[in-house]
């Protein structure tokens, strides 16, 4: 059975007003986490959201550029497409164009997938960055102070596609998982990885989300379906940060603000 979450939902007006609210949220995750336990370690996901929020991280016009103790943070992906680091699909590529060339972060700072690799090997390699990173033994889990996600229209997250192996697979911290309807491989952490992390987001706009958002948050648990509804983080809270668009077929927020329970 899956476990209770509580699910908060911040709905915004547009896509930028989301995009401020995540950067707002993981510069006050990253800076807590640093204050709290000298380093802070962040999964990011690639995708239209994350870079307008990466852009606003960037920005020196803005504030976070200058809060973010950027000697203190470790960055981890959450999935990257089986491509080389300069390839336009790359996750990497989009983060390192958008942000990581724009930042005083450290470079032995910043982990990314090797997407250029045989999947296995890359998946392999980079549970090993973890493991060495976070000080795993055995069969500890590591636990991220954020993981940032998103959704794509047919209910996945991270590269766990719908009817996908990686969907079942509960041992590793990283693994290949070929995805059938895009004839390609991904590598992706897995479900309980991301549901270690102490602070889980879901980044979500577009009407084109608000029917498969609505099926995730309220319709029936078929997590081989909508590989989303698998995300209950062991905190028992969930966030998501959602433009009107995406959030039309939610209960109607107070003051931007909703909640929802599932059980």
């Amino acid at each position: 059975m899956p476990r209770p979450v509580v699910v908060t939902y911040r709905v915004s007006s547009t896509p930028a007003e989301v995009a401020k609210a995540a950067a707002e949220l993981f510069t006050s995750a990253v800076v807590d986490a640093a204050k709290s336990r000298g380093i802070a370690r962040v999964a990011i996901s690639g995708g239209t959201t994350p870079k307008a929020m990466f852009a606003l991280l960037a920005d020196p016009a803005q504030p976070f550029v200058k809060e973010i103790p950027w000697d203190k943070l470790d960055l981890y992906w959450v999935d990257e497409r089986c491509v080389a680091p300069d390839d336009p699909e790359s996750n990497y590529r989009m983060t390192q164009e958008a942000l990581l060339s724009k930042v005083p972060l450290p470079a032995e700072r910043i982990h990314r997938m090797e997407g250029e690799l045989n999947p296995e090997e890359a998946a392999a390699r980079y549970e090993a960055i973890i493991r060495n990173g976070f000080r795993l033994e055995g069969a500890e889990t590591p636990t991220f102070d954020l993981v940032l996600l998103g959704m794509g229209d047919d209910g996945h997250t991270a590269s766990l596609f719908p009817h996908t192996d990686a969907i079942d697979d509960m041992m590793h911290i990283v693994v290949a998982n070929h995805v059938p309807q895009k004839d390609t491989w991904r590598i992706t952490l897995t479900w309980p990885v991301i549901n270690q992390g102490r602070e889980v987001v879901f980044l979500i706009e577009g009407a084109d989300k608000a029917q498969v958002l609505h099926e995730v948050m309220q319709g029936p648990y078929q997590p081989d379906t909508y590989p989303s509804q698998i995300i209950r983080p062991a905190s028992g809270k969930l966030t998501l940060l959602l433009d009107a668009a995406a959030a039309d077929k939610l209960p109607e927020p107070m003051n931007g603000i909703g909640t929802l329970e599932l059980k």
